[in-house]
């Protein structure tokens, strides 16, 4: 059974930081392409930013060089370092496994107030 387990979401004045964790079971880590999506409230989902099984990554504009996706093979787990957050990025952060098949995490709330 996969499970992807995101951790590390919650209330952040804005110019401040969060690390939102990722832990997956039940895929073949390294050999998953894997991203941050987020939901605001009345929105559609969007994407965030995704870092290949190469390391190779990609932002969506609204984030550039403000947050950083990692991965840890040897844990299983991809991490989003995001500074200087701002009001904007409130949302629900979910992360996603792809390779023939994807998969979504549960959510977890990110809130940054001004």
């Amino acid at each position: 059974q996969v499970q992807l387990v995101e951790s590390g979401g919650g209330l952040v004045q804005a110019g401040g930081s969060l690390r939102l964790s990722c832990a997956a079971s039940g895929i073949i880590f390294s050999r998953n392409s894997m991203g941050w999506y987020r939901q605001a409230p009345g929105k559609q989902r969007e994407l965030v930013a995704t870092i290949t099984i190469g390391g190779t990554t990609n932002y969506a504009d609204s984030v550039k060089g403000r947050f950083t996706i990692s991965r840890d093979n040897a844990r299983s787990t991809v991490y989003l370092q995001m500074n200087s957050l701002k009001p904007e990025d409130t949302a629900v952060y979910y992360c996603n496994a792809k390779r023939i098949a994807q998969y979504w995490g549960q959510g977890t709330q990110v809130t940054v107030s001004s």
